[in-house]
Protein backbone atom coordinates (compact mmCIF):
# COMPACT_ATOMS: atom_id res chain seq x y z
CA UNK A 1 0.00 0.00 0.00
CA UNK A 2 1.24 3.46 -0.94
CA UNK A 3 -0.02 4.86 2.36
CA UNK A 4 2.40 2.63 4.29
CA UNK A 5 5.27 4.94 3.43
CA UNK A 6 3.63 7.98 5.04
CA UNK A 7 4.71 11.41 3.87
CA UNK A 8 7.96 11.08 1.90
CA UNK A 9 10.55 13.83 1.40
CA UNK A 10 12.39 13.41 -1.90
CA UNK A 11 15.64 15.15 -1.06
CA UNK A 12 17.47 16.59 -4.05
CA UNK A 13 19.43 19.65 -5.20
CA UNK A 14 21.76 20.36 -2.29
CA UNK A 15 25.00 22.31 -2.40
CA UNK A 16 27.51 19.97 -4.08
CA UNK A 17 29.17 20.43 -7.46
CA UNK A 18 26.62 17.90 -8.76
CA UNK A 19 23.56 20.02 -7.86
CA UNK A 20 22.32 20.33 -11.46
CA UNK A 21 22.35 16.56 -12.01
CA UNK A 22 20.67 16.00 -8.64
CA UNK A 23 17.84 18.40 -9.56
CA UNK A 24 17.10 16.32 -12.68
CA UNK A 25 17.40 12.99 -10.84
CA UNK A 26 15.18 14.15 -7.98
CA UNK A 27 12.47 15.50 -10.28
CA UNK A 28 12.28 12.11 -12.04
CA UNK A 29 12.10 10.17 -8.75
CA UNK A 30 9.47 12.55 -7.31
CA UNK A 31 7.25 12.17 -10.37
CA UNK A 32 7.60 8.36 -10.34
CA UNK A 33 6.58 8.17 -6.67
CA UNK A 34 3.65 10.57 -7.08
CA UNK A 35 2.45 8.61 -10.12
CA UNK A 36 2.01 5.63 -7.78
CA UNK A 37 -0.09 7.59 -5.32
CA UNK A 38 2.73 7.98 -2.81
CA UNK A 39 2.54 11.18 -0.73
CA UNK A 40 5.95 12.46 -1.92
CA UNK A 41 7.18 16.06 -1.89
CA UNK A 42 10.35 17.85 -2.99
CA UNK A 43 12.84 18.90 -0.31
CA UNK A 44 15.98 20.85 -1.24
CA UNK A 45 18.42 21.14 1.71
CA UNK A 46 20.00 24.16 0.04
CA UNK A 47 16.70 26.04 0.33
CA UNK A 48 15.16 24.33 3.39
CA UNK A 49 16.52 23.65 6.86
CA UNK A 50 16.52 20.01 8.00
CA UNK A 51 14.48 20.92 11.08
CA UNK A 52 11.57 21.51 8.67
CA UNK A 53 11.33 17.77 7.99
CA UNK A 54 9.61 17.19 11.34
CA UNK A 55 7.67 20.44 11.20
CA UNK A 56 6.25 19.50 7.78
CA UNK A 57 5.27 16.03 8.97
CA UNK A 58 7.61 13.93 6.85
CA UNK A 59 8.02 10.30 7.90
CA UNK A 60 10.84 9.09 5.65
CA UNK A 61 13.36 10.44 3.15
CA UNK A 62 14.28 9.33 -0.37
CA UNK A 63 17.83 10.65 -0.87
CA UNK A 64 18.62 11.76 -4.42
CA UNK A 65 21.50 14.08 -3.49
CA UNK A 66 24.68 13.44 -5.48
CA UNK A 67 28.13 14.25 -4.11
CA UNK A 68 29.09 15.98 -0.89
CA UNK A 69 26.44 16.62 1.71
CA UNK A 70 24.17 13.89 0.40
CA UNK A 71 26.23 10.92 -0.71
CA UNK A 72 29.10 11.12 1.79
CA UNK A 73 27.41 10.02 5.04
CA UNK A 74 26.76 13.47 6.50
CA UNK A 75 23.08 13.61 5.51
CA UNK A 76 22.66 9.95 6.45
CA UNK A 77 24.05 10.71 9.93
CA UNK A 78 21.80 13.75 10.38
CA UNK A 79 18.69 11.77 9.38
CA UNK A 80 19.67 8.85 11.59
CA UNK A 81 20.06 11.13 14.62
CA UNK A 82 16.71 12.75 13.85
CA UNK A 83 15.04 9.33 13.60
CA UNK A 84 14.06 9.40 9.91
CA UNK A 85 14.19 6.21 7.82
CA UNK A 86 16.08 6.98 4.58
CA UNK A 87 16.94 5.22 1.35
CA UNK A 88 20.22 3.60 0.36
CA UNK A 89 23.49 3.10 2.20
CA UNK A 90 24.14 4.04 5.82
CA UNK A 91 26.72 6.45 7.23
CA UNK A 92 29.79 4.22 6.87
CA UNK A 93 28.95 2.84 3.42
CA UNK A 94 28.19 6.31 2.09
CA UNK A 95 31.38 7.85 3.51
CA UNK A 96 33.66 5.06 2.29
CA UNK A 97 32.14 4.90 -1.20
CA UNK A 98 32.43 8.67 -1.64
CA UNK A 99 36.16 8.56 -0.89
CA UNK A 100 37.81 7.09 -4.00
CA UNK A 101 41.13 6.68 -2.19
CA UNK A 102 39.66 4.69 0.73
CA UNK A 103 37.75 2.60 -1.83
CA UNK A 104 41.03 1.72 -3.57
CA UNK A 105 42.62 0.66 -0.28
CA UNK A 106 39.61 -1.55 0.52
CA UNK A 107 39.55 -3.12 -2.96
CA UNK A 108 43.25 -3.94 -2.59
CA UNK A 109 42.78 -5.34 0.93
CA UNK A 110 40.00 -7.63 -0.33
CA UNK A 111 42.11 -8.83 -3.26
CA UNK A 112 39.75 -7.22 -5.78
CA UNK A 113 41.20 -6.09 -9.13
CA UNK A 114 41.97 -2.36 -9.27
CA UNK A 115 44.53 -0.28 -11.18
CA UNK A 116 47.85 0.76 -9.54
CA UNK A 117 47.68 4.26 -8.01
CA UNK A 118 49.42 7.01 -6.08
CA UNK A 119 47.82 9.45 -3.62
CA UNK A 120 48.73 13.15 -3.94
CA UNK A 121 48.04 15.48 -1.02
CA UNK A 122 47.73 19.25 -1.37
CA UNK A 123 50.82 21.02 0.01
CA UNK A 124 52.98 17.87 -0.04
CA UNK A 125 55.84 17.66 -2.55
CA UNK A 126 55.54 15.10 -5.35
CA UNK A 127 57.91 14.15 -8.19
CA UNK A 128 55.53 14.47 -11.14
CA UNK A 129 57.83 12.79 -13.68
CA UNK A 130 58.56 9.87 -11.33
CA UNK A 131 54.85 9.26 -10.73
CA UNK A 132 54.16 9.20 -14.48
CA UNK A 133 56.99 6.68 -14.96
CA UNK A 134 55.84 4.56 -12.01
CA UNK A 135 52.29 4.38 -13.39
CA UNK A 136 53.24 3.31 -16.90
CA UNK A 137 53.34 6.69 -18.68
CA UNK A 138 49.67 7.73 -18.55
CA UNK A 139 47.38 8.48 -15.62
CA UNK A 140 43.84 9.50 -14.70
CA UNK A 141 43.70 12.18 -11.99
CA UNK A 142 40.60 12.27 -9.75
CA UNK A 143 39.61 14.36 -6.71
CA UNK A 144 38.99 11.87 -3.88
CA UNK A 145 35.44 13.02 -3.10
CA UNK A 146 33.77 14.24 -6.28
CA UNK A 147 31.45 12.44 -8.66
CA UNK A 148 30.19 12.89 -12.24
CA UNK A 149 33.85 13.06 -13.41
CA UNK A 150 34.13 16.60 -11.95
CA UNK A 151 37.76 17.79 -11.64
CA UNK A 152 39.12 14.75 -13.50
CA UNK A 153 41.73 14.82 -16.25
CA UNK A 154 44.34 12.71 -18.04
CA UNK A 155 48.13 13.29 -17.90
CA UNK A 156 50.96 11.75 -19.92
CA UNK A 157 53.96 13.71 -18.61
CA UNK A 158 55.13 15.61 -15.52
CA UNK A 159 53.87 19.01 -16.69
CA UNK A 160 50.43 17.65 -17.54
CA UNK A 161 50.25 15.88 -14.19
CA UNK A 162 51.13 19.11 -12.38
CA UNK A 163 48.31 20.95 -14.20
CA UNK A 164 45.87 18.06 -13.60
CA UNK A 165 46.65 18.09 -9.88
CA UNK A 166 46.16 21.86 -9.68
CA UNK A 167 42.68 21.40 -11.19
CA UNK A 168 41.82 18.47 -8.89
CA UNK A 169 43.08 20.33 -5.80
CA UNK A 170 40.41 22.97 -6.46
CA UNK A 171 37.91 20.29 -5.40
CA UNK A 172 39.80 18.23 -2.85
CA UNK A 173 42.90 18.20 -0.64
CA UNK A 174 43.56 14.53 -1.51
CA UNK A 175 43.75 13.34 -5.11
CA UNK A 176 43.90 9.88 -6.65
CA UNK A 177 46.45 9.43 -9.46
CA UNK A 178 45.53 6.16 -11.14
CA UNK A 179 47.29 4.22 -13.87
CA UNK A 180 45.43 4.68 -17.16
CA UNK A 181 43.56 1.58 -18.28
CA UNK A 182 43.21 1.45 -22.06
CA UNK A 183 40.08 -0.48 -22.90
CA UNK A 184 36.34 -0.75 -22.42
CA UNK A 185 34.24 0.89 -19.72
CA UNK A 186 31.44 -0.87 -17.84
CA UNK A 187 29.07 -0.32 -14.97
CA UNK A 188 27.20 -2.80 -12.79
CA UNK A 189 24.07 -1.49 -11.13
CA UNK A 190 23.11 -2.95 -7.76
CA UNK A 191 19.60 -3.45 -6.44
CA UNK A 192 18.81 -5.22 -3.17
CA UNK A 193 22.40 -6.49 -3.04
CA UNK A 194 22.09 -8.17 -6.45
CA UNK A 195 23.95 -7.25 -9.64
CA UNK A 196 21.72 -6.12 -12.52
CA UNK A 197 22.64 -6.62 -16.22
CA UNK A 198 26.02 -5.08 -17.07
CA UNK A 199 26.14 -1.90 -19.21
CA UNK A 200 29.02 -0.93 -21.50
CA UNK A 201 29.52 2.79 -22.19
CA UNK A 202 31.21 3.83 -25.42
CA UNK A 203 32.20 7.42 -26.14
CA UNK A 204 34.34 9.02 -28.86
CA UNK A 205 35.68 11.36 -26.15
CA UNK A 206 38.99 10.69 -24.32
CA UNK A 207 37.02 9.11 -21.47
CA UNK A 208 33.47 8.87 -20.08
CA UNK A 209 33.54 12.41 -18.66
CA UNK A 210 30.83 14.85 -17.50
CA UNK A 211 29.93 15.84 -21.06
CA UNK A 212 29.73 12.20 -22.21
CA UNK A 213 27.49 11.41 -19.22
CA UNK A 214 25.05 14.31 -19.36
CA UNK A 215 25.36 16.38 -22.53
CA UNK A 216 26.58 14.27 -25.43
CA UNK A 217 24.42 12.46 -27.98
CA UNK A 218 27.39 10.42 -29.19
CA UNK A 219 27.68 8.21 -26.09
CA UNK A 220 26.52 4.63 -26.73
CA UNK A 221 25.08 2.36 -24.05
CA UNK A 222 25.03 -1.38 -24.63
CA UNK A 223 22.82 -3.30 -22.20
CA UNK A 224 23.32 -6.13 -21.62
CA UNK A 225 27.00 -5.51 -22.41
CA UNK A 226 28.50 -7.64 -25.21
CA UNK A 227 30.52 -9.94 -22.94
CA UNK A 228 30.66 -13.71 -22.66
CA UNK A 229 28.54 -15.31 -19.93
CA UNK A 230 31.75 -16.08 -18.04
CA UNK A 231 33.02 -12.48 -18.27
CA UNK A 232 29.63 -11.10 -17.23
CA UNK A 233 29.51 -13.33 -14.16
CA UNK A 234 33.10 -12.49 -13.23
CA UNK A 235 32.40 -8.74 -13.41
CA UNK A 236 29.10 -9.02 -11.52
CA UNK A 237 30.74 -11.06 -8.75
CA UNK A 238 33.56 -8.50 -8.42
CA UNK A 239 30.98 -5.69 -8.28
CA UNK A 240 28.96 -7.43 -5.54
CA UNK A 241 32.19 -8.01 -3.56
CA UNK A 242 33.21 -4.35 -3.96
CA UNK A 243 29.74 -3.16 -2.89
CA UNK A 244 29.97 -5.29 0.26
CA UNK A 245 33.61 -4.30 0.94
CA UNK A 246 32.66 -0.64 1.36
CA UNK A 247 29.49 -1.51 3.33
CA UNK A 248 27.18 -0.11 0.64
CA UNK A 249 23.53 -1.15 0.88
CA UNK A 250 20.27 -1.53 -1.11
CA UNK A 251 21.10 0.17 -4.41
CA UNK A 252 23.99 1.82 -6.23
CA UNK A 253 26.48 1.29 -9.01
CA UNK A 254 29.99 -0.12 -9.36
CA UNK A 255 32.12 1.17 -12.26
CA UNK A 256 34.85 -0.87 -13.92
CA UNK A 257 37.23 -1.04 -16.88
CA UNK A 258 38.47 -3.95 -18.96
CA UNK A 259 41.97 -3.67 -20.47
CA UNK A 260 42.95 -4.91 -23.91
CA UNK A 261 44.05 -8.25 -22.44
CA UNK A 262 40.55 -8.82 -21.01
CA UNK A 263 41.35 -8.08 -17.33
CA UNK A 264 38.77 -6.20 -15.26
CA UNK A 265 39.67 -3.31 -12.93
CA UNK A 266 37.22 -1.82 -10.41
CA UNK A 267 37.07 1.98 -10.40
CA UNK A 268 34.60 3.10 -7.75
CA UNK A 269 31.26 2.61 -5.98
CA UNK A 270 28.39 5.11 -6.26
CA UNK A 271 25.75 4.95 -3.52
CA UNK A 272 23.36 7.58 -4.96
CA UNK A 273 23.91 7.30 -8.72
CA UNK A 274 22.13 9.41 -11.30
CA UNK A 275 18.40 8.86 -11.86
CA UNK A 276 17.94 11.09 -14.93
CA UNK A 277 16.54 9.93 -18.26
CA UNK A 278 20.14 9.24 -19.41
CA UNK A 279 21.11 7.42 -16.23
CA UNK A 280 22.56 3.94 -15.98
CA UNK A 281 20.74 2.34 -13.04
CA UNK A 282 17.25 2.81 -14.61
CA UNK A 283 18.66 1.40 -17.88
CA UNK A 284 20.00 -1.74 -16.14
CA UNK A 285 16.81 -2.10 -14.10
CA UNK A 286 14.74 -1.95 -17.30
CA UNK A 287 16.88 -4.76 -18.79
CA UNK A 288 16.12 -6.76 -15.62
CA UNK A 289 12.38 -6.18 -16.06
CA UNK A 290 11.80 -3.23 -13.72
CA UNK A 291 10.03 -0.08 -14.88
CA UNK A 292 11.39 3.23 -13.52
CA UNK A 293 8.41 3.41 -11.15
CA UNK A 294 9.04 -0.13 -9.88
CA UNK A 295 12.72 0.69 -9.37
CA UNK A 296 12.13 3.77 -7.21
CA UNK A 297 9.41 1.96 -5.23
CA UNK A 298 11.76 -0.96 -4.53
CA UNK A 299 14.43 1.46 -3.26
CA UNK A 300 11.86 3.25 -1.07
CA UNK A 301 10.54 -0.06 0.33
CA UNK A 302 13.96 -0.77 1.79
CA UNK A 303 14.35 2.59 3.54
Amino acid sequence: MSSNFGKVAVMFGGTSAEREVSLKSGAAVLKALQNQGIDAHAFDPKEQDLTQLKALGFERVFIVLHGRGGEDGTMQGALQLAGFPYTGSGVLGSALSMDKIRCKFLFSAHGLPTAPFVVAVKGEAIDHDAVITQLNGKVMVKPANEGSSIGMSVATNGDELKAALELAFQYDAAVLVEQWIQGREFTVSMLDGQALPVIEMRTPRAFYDYEAKYQSNSTEYLCPAPLSAEQTLLLQQAAVAAFKAVDAKVWGRVDAMMDEAGNFYLLEVNTVPGMTEKSLVPMAAKAAGYSFEQLVRKVLEQS
